[in-house]
């Protein structure tokens, strides 16, 4: 691959990488010291130049950082989800402290999301088993959603700022709708058993290639994504290594897709911006892969599940793959990953792609 930038997170483990919404040429890394088992945590907001990446600022914590959110309504602010159960709000124009900081979560916070909609709120997971959302000027949450059990990732969806989903240890991808009574369910509308048969049906759907599809045993949900184009389409992955694809109007209809090929659990994955079919997961297995869920292809005969092709292999961490993201500007290709090996690398995807 002939373009990659590379930087170091000296004596930090990146464990979320995230470009800006606002600016092709800015980054930030939510990284943590000992792999995130013990000691402090660093957000690097790097800047891309002609010289390469360079520093343009980070903010030290207390604890270890999980990930990481940009502001969508101030482009000099971000979000971080602390191992103490905090959310922080730095401003590149503030020194070390953050400007806000929302604690209510009674274990490590792991997820924060922006509403790309509204604009106006922010949410967070936590091991705690909830999700809460959050307005940036107030300290106290103005929702809180109960899962029940470690939730590993939590988002909005990118056209309906009332729909929120999780996923979870409990193996379950959930969807709230927040214009739903809170007494219904605490605005609970669909639960999907990600590992689960369909069961629509008496006979068992095969796969693409022909074995037949029975589900799976139960496992940790750890991340799951949007389609920016089909907004009803979500893919999760997590302990079981596949990548499986879901559309939420049809939750006992199982996967519309799956994709097998890492190794290790999948840590997270990303839909692309620019094209309806393409997402990049990034595993323990030290692999960032690019995938096409076959959208774009005829369709198959029913009670047929898509199994969707790797169309591109970076393999040049060499620990953990922990945090991938797609750049929303130029050409559609760029990608930044991260890993347990202290680097970001930045990359052309198209270059895998051969698109």
């Amino acid at each position: 691959m002939a373009s990659m930038l590379e930087f170091r997170t000296s004596g930090f483990n990146p464990y979320a990488v995230k470009y800006s919404p606002y600016y092709d040429s800015r980054i930030a890394v939510a990284a943590s010291a000992n792999y995130g088992i013990v000691g402090n945590g660093r957000v690097f907001c790097l800047g891309l130049s002609a010289a390469g990446i360079q520093i343009e600022k980070t903010f030290d914590t207390n604890d270890a950082l999980y990930d990481l959110a940009w502001s969508e309504i101030n482009e000099n602010q971000l979000v971080v989800a602390c191992g103490d159960g905090s959310l922080k709000m730095f401003d590149l124009g503030v020194d070390q402290f953050p400007i806000m900081n929302f604690h209510e979560h009674r274990r490590e916070t792991f997820s924060v999301c922006w509403n790309p909609c509204t604009k106006d709120t922010f949410l967070s997971s936590s091991w705690d088993g909830t999700v809460k959302i959050w307005s940036p000027t107030r300290n106290a949450s103005l929702k809180t959603l109960p899962i029940g059990c470690c939730t590993y990732s939590a988002a909005f969806n990118p056209k309906n700022p009332a729909i929120v989903s999780a996923v979870s240890s409990d193996s379950n991808l959930r969807i709230f709708d927040l214009r739903t009574p809170s007494s219904a369910k605490y605005h609970l509308t669909t639960m999907i058993p990600v590992h689960a048969p369909p069961s629509a049906g008496p006979v068992l759907p095969r796969l693409a290639d022909g074995q037949t599809y029975a589900g799976a045993v139960p496992a940790e949900i750890l991340t799951h994504d949007w389609n920016k184009y089909r907004d009803t389409v979500i893919a999760t992955a997590g302990v079981d290594r596949l990548i499986r694809t879901f559309d939420i109007r049809n939750p006992a209809g199982g996967p519309l897709a799956v994709m097998a090929g890492h190794d290790y659990a999948v840590r997270r994955v990303a839909w692309s911006p620019h094209a309806p079919d393409i997402l990049v997961s990034a595993s323990y297995d030290m692999t960032v892969r690019l995938w096409s869920d076959g959208y774009m292809l005829p369709p198959l005969p029913d009670n047929t599940i898509r199994t969707g092709a790797q169309v591109g292999l970076m393999n040049r961490h060499t620990e953990f793959a922990t945090g991938v993201d797609w750049c929303l500007f130029g050409a559609g290709g760029w990608v930044a990953s991260v890993g347990w090996d202290e680097r970001v690398l930045l990359w052309d995807a198209n270059t895998l792609l051969g698109r």
